[in-house]
């Protein structure tokens, strides 16, 4: 990722795409046997039996036809998963994705070249929007490095959906519009819109063909603050991407109704590349600390930014940054890729423009003003008050651990994501009592398509682990036998995921069968066992490594009584981010950071002390 442009015109962005292999359906006895073992964490000596026999009973009858109807439909889709993914994993959901759904982070750049700072807000966000611009130009012109693991080609397809692309509400089922285009494909949008106060601004990037220097977008940010200086805010129109979706979906169309115009306006906003959030809150993060920001990208102001759009770039008063993303179109690493090119090339260059300070002549932004009505207001007060209401009872947490990092962790030979998980689980159990069913991202890039599958870190080895460490009597030795097991398990079970050897996209694929041709539900997804574990989107640690980069991201947790955590690991140090709802007498998201504290500790002495 050091080296992300492409120096020969040989290799283009997007070339690999039609050569890619169609995504696998593993076996479904080793996706049943895969799935028993998962569960038996969470398993009463009973529950083990009935939930053996169930399987069984599936993998004998039902299951197999329905295996086989899975199979016919790889046949025809190079991507059996992805239209279903995308449904059931986002767009058919009804409660507000703004929260639930989005990602937010914190930008890096307070580490270096640009360090909490008043008054340089604007002069600040025009040197990030003309680095970013020019990596829209990279994509456009497919100069960007394809991605490889090894000389292994990976999945370009979700950097497509990074610029010019947006979610729109639906009464049942939501959509995503895509306007981007290469430049062999034909034109594509070029405007970005500004938000600020509640008000709407848009302005073109490219001015004869050419992008917008700094100076030239300092101008136009500068006209939009000025227009919004000393006047009321804006309807905030923005709150009721906020809202739940039906909701959301309805009051859009009533928007449409009362006006014509308000549909271009959306279009608008829909189409642009980003949208800039000229936010007026002062997070005063450190990097150290990042917890004040990182709050902010994901509950800050909803008037001020657009809930549904791929890239929401958010610029402080204090002059630090972060980004708010829908996550239905891609996946985190995509926003990671662009936010590190940026972070790269602002280190090198001290955050300064050093070319030219001519500004042409290029027409002011103009001001995208909807017509609203009183129910319009009403509307938008409503989605104000759930939102606020919501955001106040997540809790967000988001510090650097720099005792140590990825360098003394391999030092030792071990894996460093391995490490963090392992060290995750251990802090759970010592919170809880019991191991926390846990779902970790894994990414099937090398597939055509592929996006994630689950990869459950909350292993009979992990479990067994966590019991000695936490045992006064067991001897370091026990310690040690047991943490290798642990980890091999999950290197394994890694390994086979990447690979298309994942168990739970396949479970979901055979549910949906099931479920489109109007089936009775099959015992397996029915059995306590099943949503116990984490199926179903129960899982109470819902974790992701965002990777081994500057970048680091949020999300709120999965079910009420759960945890967000994401994480990015260093050569000297791990920065996590941990989130919690207030209201669930079981979960505080700052003590489960102090415990991951002491779970490392202890690992890298039991690492260290006998030398694996």
């Amino acid at each position: 990722m050091a080296n992300q442009v492409s120096e020969s015109p040989a290799e283009r962005t997007f070339q690999y795409q039609h050569r890619l292999p169609p995504l696998p359906v593993p076996s479904l006895e080793g996706s049943l046997a895969k799935y028993l073992d998962a569960v038996r964490p969470f398993a009463t000596e009973e529950e083990d039996q009935v939930t053996a026999a169930i399987l069984k009973r599936f993998g004998e009858g039902i299951g197999k036809d329905l295996h086989q109807k899975l199979l016919q439909r790889a046949r025809t889709h190079r991507n059996w998963l992805e239209e279903w993914w995308l449904d059931a994993a986002y767009l058919e959901l009804r409660y507000p994705s703004q929260l639930n759904v989005n990602f937010g982070g914190p930008a890096p750049y307070l580490e270096h070249c640009w360090p909490p700072t008043e008054g340089v807000q604007l002069q600040r966000t025009s040197v990030s929007m003309w680095h970013t611009l020019q990596y829209w130009d990279l994509l456009r012109t497919e100069r960007l490095d394809p991605h490889k693991n090894g000389n292994v080609a990976l999945d370009m397809d979700q950097f497509r959906m990074l610029f010019c692309t947006c979610k729109v509400p639906g009464v049942t089922k939501d959509t995503i519009i895509n306007y981007f285009k290469t430049e062999s494909e034909g034109p594509c949008p070029s405007h970005v819109v500004v938000m600020c106060k509640g008000r709407f601004f848009s302005f073109d990037a490219v001015c004869d063909g050419h992008i917008l220097t700094p100076p030239e977008l300092l101008r136009q940010l500068t006209n939009v603050k000025q227009c919004c200086e000393g006047e009321p805010a804006g309807d905030g129109v923005a709150a009721l991407t906020s809202e739940e979706r039906t909701r959301w979906a309805k009051a859009r169309e009533y928007l449409i109704g009362i006006d014509p115009a308000n549909k271009t306006l959306l279009e608008t906003i829909q189409s642009s590349l980003f949208v800039v959030s000229l936010d007026d809150a002062k997070p005063y993060a450190t990097a150290e600390n990042y917890t004040p920001l990182t709050r902010e990208t994901l509950i800050g102001d909803p008037t001020i930014r657009w809930g549904d759009k791929s890239y929401n770039s958010i610029s402080f008063a204090d002059g630090t940054f972060g980004s708010n993303c829908d996550h239905a179109p891609y996946d985190a690493m995509v926003l990671v890729t662009q936010c590190y090119y940026v972070d790269q090339q602002l280190k090198a260059t001290d955050g300064k423009w050093k070319g030219s300070e001519t500004v042409r002549p290029m027409p002011l932004p103009e001001e995208l003003v909807f017509t609203v009505d009183d129910r319009v207001r009403s509307d938008i007060a409503h989605a104000k008050q759930q939102y606020f209401e919501t955001t106040q009872d997540l809790q967000v947490v988001c510090y650097a651990f720099t005792s140590f990092g990825k360098a003394a962790i391999k030092q030792r030979k071990l894996h460093p994501d391995t490490f963090i998980q392992l060290a995750l689980q251990l802090a759970y159990y010592r919170q809880h009592g019991r191991s926390g069913s846990c779902y970790e991202t894994v990414m099937t890039r090398r597939f055509y398509h592929g996006r994630t599958e689950t990869m459950r870190p909350c292993t009979l080895e992990a479990q067994n682990w966590c019991r000695i460490m936490l045992n006064p009597a067991a001897s370091a030795e026990a310690k040690r036998k047991a943490l290798l097991l642990a980890f091999n398990k999950h290197n394994k079970l890694m390994a086979e995921a990447q690979n298309g050897k994942g168990f739970d996209r396949h479970l979901l694929g055979l549910y949906l069968i099931a479920k489109e041709e109007g089936l009775p539900m099959p015992d397996l997804f029915t059995d306590p066992l099943y949503s116990k574990s984490g199926g179903g989107g129960n899982f109470v640690l819902s974790s992701s490594l965002v990777g081994y980069t500057t970048v680091l991201g949020a999300v709120a947790p999965m079910v009420h009584h759960g945890y967000g955590f994401f994480y990015r690991i260093r050569d000297d140090r791990i920065v996590a981010s941990c989130s919690a709802w207030k209201s669930s007498p079981e979960t505080d998201a700052e003590t489960l950071f102090q415990n991951l504290v002491t779970s490392l500790h202890e690992m890298l002495h039991l690492a260290t002390t006998a030398q694996l």
